[in-house]
């Protein structure tokens, strides 16, 4: 039996009879544009994660990209974040003329390596982006803090974290800008590409609500040039029926978890640690290896797909060879890249499938 690293079809056929509902009343109604299920979703999930106001729009990398641009980021400005992570980070940065600037991971969370912020701050630095990868938050006090001090705005790339916690509390109200994305493949998927900003400023979210809708506020009053970036509403219908299902799905995925923990036990693989600040959500199970390559032809050969999430790390990719950069300059990022490896996970795994795989893994081992 083959096992996919996320079964969409699965999760579907749990709630049929919901997701049709909501898509046939979309088609009803043709509220595709502009509907008030787009606006429903945005209420619901800014509630759902504690913000005050959600702005819907066509994907995670635009939400990125209207909170940069809501914060006055452009050309000759510089955003410091990591180079372990999915392009979109960075090509926002980008889009809206500014440079990104790179530190490096923390090597047991993958994520944003506090300690090294405050030297890449430049008076040409007007943002931070840390990443919560894999589907745990990074540390944000300190960078709260960081942010503060040098007078820096904190936008939260939070597009695998949907539901995580920090400190006891949900991110997505305690970020100045969080922004997520609703890929199929995430934690709360749409069924095409879909994403969102929170905020709990009201100016913040007046502006990319403009800036989403080609910056009007009347149907033909323009009071800035914006973007074509909105949510449709088929999606927003798909995703308020399946948000009532996130928290139920997140348990399966943290039990999921502690099953590959628990089955993956003296293996000899790394495998995910939760800190103790966080609720790991893990939208990707990552385990750490030297015998990468010899685990992933012997999962395949047995029909059970793995990932890499990501093998090239950014500042070595061929996009960004204007910034100078050479391999060496991030040795922890570029140490996990060439040792990750994402298992399969998704809610609807059973204990089955995990300890099958596990015992792949463990057979996959030269010492096994």
């Amino acid at each position: 039996m083959t096992i996919p690293m996320v079964d969409l079809k699965r999760q579907y056929l749990t709630m049929k009879d919901e997701i049709d509902r909501a898509i046939q009343g979309v088609i009803d109604t043709t509220a595709f544009i502009r509907s008030k299920n787009v606006n429903q979703f945005e209420e619901e999930f800014a509630a759902y994660c504690g913000a005050t106001h959600g702005v819907a729009c066509s994907s995670g990398t635009t939400a990125l990209q209207l909170a940069l641009k809501a914060c006055g980021v452009g050309p000759g400005d510089e955003v410091i974040t990591v180079p372990f992570t999915f392009i979109a980070t960075t090509e926002s940065i980008s889009n809206v003329g500014g440079k990104p600037v790179f530190v490096d991971i923390e090597e047991e969370s993958y994520n944003i390596d506090v300690s090294a912020i405050e030297k890449a701050i430049t008076k040409r630095t007007k943002a931070i982006i840390p990443v919560d990868l894999y589907g745990q938050p990074a540390d944000l006090d300190p960078i709260f803090e960081i942010a503060d001090k040098h007078n820096i705005v904190v936008i939260e790339d939070a597009a695998q974290a949907h539901a995580s916690e920090y400190k006891g509390r949900k991110i997505g109200g305690l970020s100045p800008l969080t922004c997520y994305s609703f890929f199929p493949g995430k934690n709360l998927g749409a069924y095409g590409d879909a994403g969102m900003v929170l905020t709990n400023s009201e100016g913040m979210a007046e502006r990319m609500r403009m800036l989403c809708d080609h910056g009007r506020k009347g149907k033909y009053e323009y009071e800035i040039e914006g973007y074509n970036f909105r949510m449709d509403g088929m999606q927003a219908a798909i995703l308020s029926v399946k948000l009532k299902h996130l928290d139920d799905w997140t348990g399966m995925r943290r039990r999921n978890a502690r099953l590959y923990n628990q089955y993956l036990e003296d293996v000899g693989v790394i495998t995910p640690v939760e800190k103790e600040f966080a609720k790991h959500v893990y939208h990707c199970y990552v385990i750490r290896t030297k015998h990468r390559e010899r685990i992933q032809e012997r999962l395949k050969a047995e029909g059970i797909a793995t990932g890499v999430h990501y093998p090239i790390v950014l500042h070595l990719q061929p996009a960004y060879c204007c910034l100078g950069y050479k391999r060496g300059d991030f040795p922890v990022s570029e140490h996990c890249a060439a040792q990750v490896l994402s298992l399969p996970m998704f809610p609807e795994l059973t204990e089955e499938e995990i300890v099958r795989i596990s015992v792949l893994v463990k057979e996959s081992m030269p010492d096994s």
